[in-house]
Order: structure tokens, then C-alpha cells, then sequence
């Protein structure tokens, strides 16, 4: 599974981090609110461990009312020393999923993420299509439509417009295409994505009449729905 840590403990941070990769899982981590939240926004994971307190301006209920409000259903399993009754029901009542009160047993903590990373896969794997205003795509058969008509995309591209849909209405870095799309953790100084942007276009857009992908100057790209291309 992919897995999130927001925790500003370096000791527990370390600890749980070198746990769940022992365990096979791959994690990406923030020590504060802020950059936690940015990932946790940006990001696709299976389950999220959130600590309660932490630095940045950020605690962890805005982050968890913050996705609970764009209706993000990642599982979410709070991590926290705040144990009284109170606290954990706060936690529950803002989107949580679990709630593990430190210090705990790593076995535990491991048991209830796991345990949390099946339950969103059941229900992810019911959704079978993924749609943007016209543009849907179908993740069984790959056939790609728009008002209807069927577009033929090759492997790559499918990858491509599938990671644009899934994070349609926020930019896109060609940082994040390079590495979830073409799996490359460096920069291959060459116009790859650009080249391949282009072909989706010619497919996607130019046979309609309003385009759904868009350049942002010296950031990358963002999907919109033509109905809401403003």
C-alpha cells in the first residue's frame, strides 16, 4: 500500500516509517500541517496516519475536515498522545477512521492501517469508471469517450490522461507526471511529457470544441471541465 505519515515526532515518525517498509508498504512522510496537507491534497494514497498536533499552522482536524469537505475518502487512522474520551470522539466525529493513542504497539498500529488499506480497496475496486464532465474513462476495458465518442489512446497516454482525471481541477507538476506516469525518480531533460501532452490534445481536445487540458505557465498542467473552464 501507499501510505501517508503527518507526524512531527522524528522519533515516532522514524519508527513507524521503518516499520511499514519493513512490512512491504511504501510510505511518504511530513514532520507539520502544511506540507501534510499538500500532500494529502495532491496525493493519491490508500490510508493516511495523522497526527493530531502538529506544527506549520495546520492541526490535524483542518487537515481531516479539509478532505472530508473536497470528499476525499481516504481512510484515515488518527495517531495521537490525546487519549480522553473527548479527544478520540473530536477526532471520529471530523472524518477519522481509527484512532491509536501514543505510546503504542507497532504491531497494532500496523494491524489497524492494514485493516483500514482493505476496506478502501474494496471500495475502490466497485469503481470501475472515472469521469470529468464528458470525458469518461473505463479502468477495466481502457476505452476512452467524450460526449460519446470513443477515443483510441495508446498505453502511455491512457496513464497519462488517467492520472490528469484523477487530479482533474489541480495543476499537475511535470514532476509528479515524470514519476507516476513514466515511474522515473530524476529528470530526464527531455520534452517526453510535452511531446506526449501534445498527442492527448490532438485526441482529446481538438476534435471538441472546448478544450479540458490546459497549460499553467512554469507549473504544468490541469484537466478542467468545459462547464466549469474559467
Amino acid at each position: 500500500m501507499r501510505i501517508l505519515l503527518v507526524e512531527d515526532d522524528p522519533t515516532v515518525r522514524s519508527f513507524v516509517v521503518k516499520g511499514l517498509k519493513e512490512s512491504g508498504h511504501t510510505i511518504d512522510e511530513a514532520d507539520n500541517g502544511k506540507d501534510g496537507l499538500f500532500l494529502a491534497v495532491s496525493e493519491a494514497y490508500d490510508v493516511i496516519i495523522l497526527d493530531r498536533m502538529l506544527p506549520g499552522g495546520v492541526d490535524g482536524l483542518h487537515i481531516l475536515e479539509t478532505l472530508r469537505g473536497q470528499e476525499k475518502s481516504t481512510p484515515i487512522l488518527i495517531l495521537s498522545a490525546l487519549s480522553d474520551v473527548d479527544e478520540r470522539v473530536a477526532g471520529l466525529k471530523a472524518g477519522g477512521d481509527d484512532y491509536v493513542t501514543k505510546p503504542f504497539a507497532f504491531s497494532e498500529l500496523l494491524a489497524r492501517v492494514e485493516a483500514l488499506g482493505r476496506r478502501g480497496q474494496a471500495e475502490v475496486s466497485s469503481k470501475t469508471t472515472l469521469s470529468v464532465g464528458p470525458l469518461e474513462l473505463d479502468l477495466l476495458s481502457r476505452d476512452v469517450t467524450r460526449d460519446g465518442q470513443k477515443i483510441d489512446l495508446q498505453p502511455r497516454e491512457f496513464r497519462l490522461l488517467e492520472f490528469l482525471v484523477r487530479h482533474a481541477g489541480q495543476v499537475v507538476t511535470r514532476t509528479m507526471l515524470l514519476e507516476k506516469v513514466w515511474d522515473y525518480h530524476f529528470d530526464p531533460q527531455t520534452n517526453v511529457i510535452d511531446v506526449h501532452v501534445s498527442r492527448l490534445r490532438q485526441k482529446v481536445d481538438r476534435p471538441f470544441e472546448t478544450a479540458m487540458i490546459h497549460t499553467v505557465r512554469n507549473a504544468g498542467y490541469i484537466l478542467r471541465d468545459p462547464q466549469n473552464n474559467h
